[in-house]
């Protein structure tokens, strides 16, 4: 099953001139972006064989722990850099995105912090196989695509931005996530 993003976008609401409700106008075509001009490949759930690991937990026991090792580490290497992958397959010809599940209440994208200094596409590729590769010593490929979104942690606090606040001048985190292309087939050891 492939995902095509090729047709243009038709905007065909205008907002009304005083009310702000939206009236429906001829069709307006707006500008395409080359990088939308292409497909994206979903295979179905089944064709991947899922195995079991370790459990994962979280490093730290707690929130305020875990913001207080943010801030030790923000004093020493600066904002922490932090990358997720989007693994969709589908299922009965829906789209799904695959999540870890850490303890018993908790999912996640896999992914992590990266090193000082690391490349965004190899560290991603090195947590994928930290957290997914197979544990038979076969190397996994991982085809990392686009970024498909950028998060801001202003502050040592739990929510994230889609921006940064315009008075925010040293952001805590900077979290990218990255589509990343499955194989036809495979192992992964969730």
């Amino acid at each position: 099953m492939a995902l095509s993003t090729s047709q243009p976008v038709q905007n065909n609401v205008q907002s009304s001139p005083g009310t702000g409700w939206p009236r429906r106008t001829a069709p307006v075509k707006s500008s395409t972006c080359p990088s939308l001009n292409r497909h994206i490949n979903l295979y179905p759930l089944s064709n991947y064989k899922f195995g079991t690991k370790e459990p994962l937990f979280e490093k730290d026991p707690s929130v305020p722990a875990r913001f207080q090792r943010m801030r030790d580490e923000f004093e020493k290497i600066g904002m922490r850099r932090s990358v997720e992958g989007v693994l969709i397959v589908h299922k009965h010809g829906l789209p799904h995105v695959l999540l870890l599940q850490l303890g018993t209440t908790f999912f996640k994208l896999p992914g992590g912090e990266l090193n000082p200094a690391e490349d965004e596409v190899e560290g991603l590729k090195r947590l994928l196989t930290e957290t997914l590769g197979r544990q038979d010593g076969v190397q996994p490929e991982w085809t990392v695509e686009d970024t498909i979104g950028n998060w801001w942690r202003p502050n040592f606090e739990p929510p994230t931005y889609p921006y940064i606040p315009p008075h925010i001048t040293k952001p805590k985190e900077h979290k990218r996530l990255f589509l990343v292309q499955l194989p036809d087939k495979g192992k992964v050891k969730y």
